[in-house]
């Protein structure tokens, strides 16, 4: 009998926050998040040191899907950023790194955690009233019937992570594809309950990034394939490609010994059985006038040879990813079962050619009508494609985005930092009557706002790495970067040309001021301008949405976290 061990007590942590541990953590993660944001971020290297793919990555998504944690305070804050990065992709290091700003200047108050969440609530209220209403500064409205605020969206996506390696001739063709994808995935007439298509991205690596297309249609790897070969498919009697597409594996060996046991008649054998049951699915194939085939699996080499001598062309293994788009462009409805087959499943396609991109050889399907592409992505090495990937499948959605909400927010730091000189702005000019209603004195309020407004400035100043100043005007608010090692001047003016975002430049006094860090005196400022500038054709931009979304995550994750008071672990 083997030894039973007994039951441990589970374990009580009380006030977590106040432990080195957590704050030791807590500091380390939000380094780790702080040296990797923005175009000038340095890289991390992460794997799980018993073997197996290495990830170079600068990526909030990569980032935190492969770090382990065993702290519950710091897994209670990655789940929450993970969770806004599954909805919106883009934003994750802000709201990452805000949160840790949040929690690291709340708990260092002399106030109670209760009065800091109540407090901060406002804080966030006033913030999200003013990047909704038409005066905010910081906020841009995206006109859709010209591409150079949407290129300007999709530009700063792009550059933010330099594990891409990107020049400059390569970020403008790419910022051009994908806009040019996207505008393909905008369906041409527009219904009550429109839904925008899909950009299957085909990989293609050890290639230049300008060598990178679009096409219209879908394309299938078919290594079988030959090229120069004459395609022959059977045509309807409308001169269309009948397709049928099938989500269910066609090797003929369906019968899975997990799922139970199966009795068999003597001389019975289920292999033939099975083969023959596919046969009798492609003799209804070719009687249906289907002209292709789609197999999401493996599909059995007899039945393969059966459609092509009756002209019909098989494609299998083509994978999961595939079948949603594919489904939709053609209107088939993925086929289930070998048992039972209907004619209303089938799709069509106005043609079908044989495409060829580097060494790799692709079924061209070309509907009649579509909002599905293909965005055909090269980059020269392993590790920077799969980079490149996730970055244009955020500057996607965020394109999705903008559809839904056309606004979009400075970027470069600037509208955290406007942010900021608001709050300062509005928090010095509060009614009394505020104060009662949230039963905090103005002492503690005016104590919580400013730790508010270093949260907010600590993300601009992430985005310096290599000693750079950063100051922030007394008119607009928005961030400026001073080169470091540059010369002591009499004027600002003459070291910054334009702020973080590139929508200002050195021409106007604009009473320029030092960040400051943690420590410092509160800061008395007016209420920051709207810039009557016309933008910048290069401006840097951040997704509306997103970044709305990852203000409000960071800070009520940090309420969250401030408001623990005990945490139970079960030791068993």
């Amino acid at each position: 009998m083997s030894r039973l061990e007994a039951q441990k007590p589970p374990l009580f942590i009380s006030e977590p926050l106040a432990g080195d541990a957590v704050s030791q953590s807590l500091s380390v993660l939000s380094g780790i998040l702080k040296s990797s944001y923005g175009p000038a971020g340095r890289l991390k290297q992460l794997h799980n040191g018993v073997g197996g793919c290495v990830c170079t990555t600068s990526q909030s998504s990569a980032l935190l899907g492969h770090l382990s944690l065993s702290q519950p305070v710091l897994r209670v804050l990655t789940a929450a950023v993970r969770n806004h990065v599954s909805r919106f992709s883009d934003c994750g290091l802000f709201t990452a790194i805000l949160c840790c700003g949040f929690i690291e200047n709340f708990r260092s108050l002399n106030v109670a955690p209760f009065t800091v969440i109540k407090i901060s609530r406002h804080l966030l209220s006033l913030c999200m009233d003013h990047l909704k209403s038409e005066a905010c500064g910081c906020r841009v409205a995206v006109d859709f019937s010209s591409v150079e605020t949407l290129a300007c969206l999709v530009r700063s996506v792009l550059t933010s992570k330099p594990a891409c390696m990107l020049n400059k001739t390569e970020v403008d063709h790419l910022t051009s594809l994908v806009l040019k994808a996207f505008i393909f995935t905008v369906p041409c007439h527009v219904e009550t309950n429109a839904v925008l298509g899909k950009c299957v991205i085909i990989p293609v690596k050890g290639r230049r990034v300008v060598d990178s297309t679009v096409v219209l249609g879908l394309l299938l790897e078919t290594p079988e394939i030959q090229l120069g070969k004459p395609l022959a498919v059977k045509r309807t009697g409308s001169n269309t490609i009948k397709i049928a597409l099938f989500s269910v594996s066609m090797s003929g060996d369906g019968f899975n010994p997990e799922e139970g046991t199966v009795a068999v008649h003597h001389g019975i054998s289920l292999e033939v059985s099975e083969l023959n049951q596919l046969l009798n699915v492609g003799k209804q194939l070719v009687k249906d006038e289907v002209g292709l085939v789609v197999c999401q699996k493996v599909m059995h080499p007899s039945l393969k040879q059966y459609l092509k001598e009756n002209g019909v062309l098989a494609v299998d293994r083509a994978g999961l990813s595939v079948m949603e788009p594919l489904g939709r462009m053609t209107g088939s409805q993925p086929i289930a079962s070998i048992h039972s087959l209907s004619r209303g499943c089938y799709g069509s396609l106005k043609d079908l050619c044989i495409e060829s991109f580097a060494s790799k050889h692709f079924l061209h399907l070309i509907p009649e009508d579509t909002v599905i592409c293909s965005l055909i992505l090269c980059n020269r090495s392993e590790t920077a494609w799969d980079e490149l990937k996730r970055v244009c499948e955020t500057a996607e959605h965020v394109l999705q985005l903008t559809v839904k909400e056309p606004l979009a927010l400075l970027g470069g730091g600037c509208t955290e930092t406007h942010l900021a000189s608001y709050i300062r702005y509005k928090s010095s000019s509060l009614p009394a009557s505020t104060f009662k209603d949230l039963d905090c004195s103005q002492t503690q309020y005016q104590l919580v706002a400013e730790g508010f407004c270093r949260s907010l400035e600590s993300v601009a100043r992430s985005l310096s790495h290599d000693g750079e100043e950063i100051l922030t005007d007394m008119v607009y608010g928005h961030s400026w970067f001073v080169p470091s090692g540059s010369p002591c001047v009499s004027k600002w003016s003459d070291l910054v040309s334009r702020c973080g975002c590139g929508m200002n430049d050195n021409t106007e006094d604009l009473s320029w001021r030092f960040l400051q860090g943690q420590s410092g005196s509160p800061v008395t400022q007016g209420c920051p301008k709207e810039p009557s500038a016309k933008v910048a054709d290069l401006l840097t931009l951040d997704c509306f949405a997103a970044k709305c979304s990852g203000l409000q995550v960071a800070l009520e994750t940090a309420n969250l976290i401030l408001d623990l008071s005990y945490i139970i672990e079960d030791q068993n």
